[in-house]
């Protein structure tokens, strides 16, 4: 089980997100998983049947996700944007620069439900996103990472 009692925090976008999702999950699939069953169950003997054992474990799974969107749902905090923009917070975008290297990088940063690398969204409590938190532009900061530590300017806060 995960830790969502632990400062989850997400967009409103997001929450709605997983406040729908769980409502589908709840209402939709549920229903069609009990459909899935009842028909696999009226194909016989259940201990060689593939379509009966592969509504159950889809049921399994589903009963999963319902049970950690409910936590997460439950605990879960909604960030605002009620920081001062010139402080990197929930939702800033953030360009960095690298000591000794010349591309900008960046980055905007969200809750750990919402971090998506392919899209740019670093988590708060990435050993980046952390190091982050609560700086300014101008600002130069070292984090550690698997390779040693590295050291960033603050470039952008937006």
């Amino acid at each position: 089980m995960t830790n969502a009692q632990d400062n989850t925090f997400v967009s409103q976008e997001k929450f709605d997100e997983m406040v729908k999702e769980l409502e589908h999950l709840k209402t939709v699939r549920r229903t069609e998983i009990a459909k899935n069953l009842e028909y696999a169950r009226s194909l016989g003997d259940l201990s060689e049947n593939a379509e009966y054992q592969e509504a159950r474990d889809l049921q399994a799974a589903t009963e999963e996700r319902v049970k950690k969107l409910e936590e997460l749902v439950k605990y879960t905090k909604i960030f605002t944007d009620g920081k001062k923009k010139s402080e990197i917070g929930f939702n800033s975008k953030v360009s960095i620069k690298k000591e000794g290297d010349s591309s900008i990088h960046e980055y905007t940063i969200v809750g750990s439900e919402e971090a998506d690398m392919r899209v740019k969204k670093l988590s708060h409590v990435s050993p980046l996103g952390a190091a982050l938190m609560g700086k300014k532009k101008g600002d130069i900061f070292t984090f550690e990472t698997p390779s040693g530590k590295q050291t960033y300017t603050i470039e952008k806060v937006a």
